[in-house]
C-alpha cells in the first residue's frame, strides 16, 4: 500500500515573462523526476483560498518587490487566508522567493512578519533574486523547488 503523497502548494505572483520563468523553474524543481511522493499544485495568489492552504503540507511563496513591499496579490492572499488558517496550519513548512529590482529587504520583512503571525516555519533562507535579471535566478528557483519537494518527500519537514 503506497502512502498518500505530500501536498506542496506554490503560490506565486508572476506578472511578467521573467517572473513566469521563475515560477516555472520552482515548479520544475518541485516536479523533478526523482521526487515521486509529492503532489504539486500551482496557483496565483488571487485564486488561492484557505482550503488550498489547509490541504497543504508545505508552501512556496513567490512575489515581486513592489514599492519595497510584497506584491498586492500576495498581500491579498494573506488577508483572505490568515484567520481561517491561523489555528489549523501552525508549523506549516514554507519557503519564499522574491524577484527584487532593488534589495528585497522590505518585501522579505513584510512576508516574514505575516508568516511569523501565522506561526509557519521557514525551511530555508528566502531566495532574493536582486537587480537585473540573470539566468542563475532560474537555476536558483529550480533548486528551491527541488529542495522543498525533496524535504517533504523525505519527511524532513
Amino acid at each position: 500500500m503506497s502512502e498518500k503523497p505530500k501536498q506542496l502548494l506554490i503560490v506565486a505572483h508572476a506578472p511578467s515573462e521573467n517572473t513566469v520563468r521563475l515560477r516555472d523553474a520552482v515548479v520544475a524543481g518541485a516536479r523533478h523526476p526523482d521526487i515521486s511522493g509529492v503532489a504539486v499544485s500551482v496557483r496565483n495568489p488571487f485564486e488561492t483560498e484557505a482550503e488550498h492552504v489547509l490541504a497543504a503540507d508545505g508552501i512556496i511563496l513567490g512575489t515581486t518587490e513592489n514599492l519595497g513591499y510584497m506584491s498586492g496579490a500576495l498581500k491579498d492572499f494573506f488577508d483572505r487566508i490568515y484567520y481561517p488558517c491561523l489555528e489549523e496550519k501552525q508549523g506549516l513548512a514554507y519557503a519564499l522567493y522574491i524577484r527584487a529590482g532593488h534589495d528585497g529587504t522590505g518585501t522579505r520583512r513584510g512576508v516574514e512578519t505575516i508568516v511569523t503571525g501565522l506561526r509557519w516555519r521557514a525551511v530555508q533562507e528566502p531566495l532574493v533574486c536582486r537587480g537585473d535579471f540573470q539566468a542563475r535566478f532560474v537555476e536558483d528557483c529550480e533548486m528551491l523547488g527541488m529542495a522543498m519537494a525533496a524535504g517533504l518527500e523525505a519527511g524532513i519537514f
